[in-house]
């Protein structure tokens, strides 16, 4: 199986004990390993991917918590530098009445921010064939150059480079930049996956297939939205698929767009015919599964699928009404 190398937030995700509640009325948390990028990375190993993560945690019980679980599902953490200047970073979660997430992270800086161009792996980034980042990396430097330098030296080796912007509002020093600078990095991506809520934040109001000829026409090849309970849609320049989502018990919904995204970068690591919308809908298929399963269980990490399970989630089929699906 091809490399599959994530790039940067590992952290600790303080996850509500109880759901419908804002983070100010939960009344207890659970820790929980995540953060998007390693998130995806597990996501690729538990389907039966290889994996590997780059990126730095604090020398703190955290990071090796951290380090250690990735090792344990199977990730490569060669990648992984640790900070004795720098905590590793907290996020603290809730699944509010309205199915929102509430978040608060701690990052003042946490030690992911400090990762720098020159703790780059440089063999295990030469050697992958997908090169898989968020936007969160984006924010700060030195850290915001090392991605770039990743991205390049990926692509200089013939990988393919995909792109999760992953919002996250509280961590832009304004709307206005977070913005700009996701939509920069568009062009240097082949594969883009954004929510429906991402799409609008960039672009304004519209339709999936004219979010994704907008995102299109900014360079990438392949555009995924996701459409929550409603499934996704995935469009090229030459094919397009609509997807419906799958019924399932939603009890929280973190990680459900990293466990999609770890499938769909799966399933297109071996083949991927950007001209077929057979191929764009299988795709699509066993992501939004993938996506699916990963509500059913809190947490991120810990409730990332196994490939026999999206299997079986397929089999079982699509037949359910929508108001009981989910994506992620």
């Amino acid at each position: 199986m091809p490399l599959i190398v994530t790039l940067g937030e590992a952290l600790i995700d303080f996850v509500a004990d109880v759901a419908g509640v804002t983070l100010a009325e939960c009344p207890g948390f659970r820790k929980a390993p995540g953060g998007a990028p390693a998130n995806v990375a597990v996501g690729v190993a538990r389907l039966g991917g290889e994996a590997a993560f780059v990126g730095k945690v604090g020398d703190d019980p955290f990071g090796r918590f951290l380090v250690a679980t990735l090792a344990a599902a199977g990730v490569d953490t060669r990648g992984i530098r640790y900070d004795s200047e720098a905590r590793t970073g907290l996020a603290f979660v809730s699944l509010t009445a309205t199915g929102e997430r509430d978040f608060v992270f701690y990052r003042h800086p946490s030690a992911d921010m400090r990762l720098r161009p020159e703790e780059l792996p440089a063999t295990l980034i030469d050697s992958c064939a997908v090169c898989h980042f968020g936007s969160i990396s984006l924010i700060a430097e030195p850290c915001r150059s090392a991605h770039l330098a990743a991205a390049e030296r990926a692509r200089v080796a013939g990988a393919r480079i995909t792109y999760d912007p992953n919002l996250r509002p509280p961590l832009w020093p304004s709307l206005a930049h977070a913005r700009s600078a996701i939509l920069d990095f568009l062009p240097q991506a082949h594969w883009v996956k954004v929510s429906e809520e991402e799409a609008e934040f960039l672009l304004g109001p519209g339709s999936p297939p004219a979010w994704a000829e907008a995102l299109l026409a900014r360079g990438p090849e392949l555009v995924c939205i996701t459409l929550g309970a409603s499934g996704c849609y995935l469009a090229t320049p030459h094919a397009s698929a609509s997807v419906p989502g799958f019924a399932v018990d939603v009890v929280d919904t973190t990680g459900a767009g990293d466990a999609f995204v770890a499938a769909l970068l799966v399933q297109g690591a071996t083949e991927a015919p950007l001209d077929d919308a057979e191929w764009l809908t299988a795709a699509g298929r066993f992501a939004c599964a993938a996506g699916a399963l990963t509500c059913t269980r809190k947490g991120a990490i810990p409730a990332l699928p196994r490939r026999d399970e999206v299997v079986a989630l397929l089999a079982r089929g699509n037949e359910s009404p929508p108001s009981s699906r989910h994506t992620g």
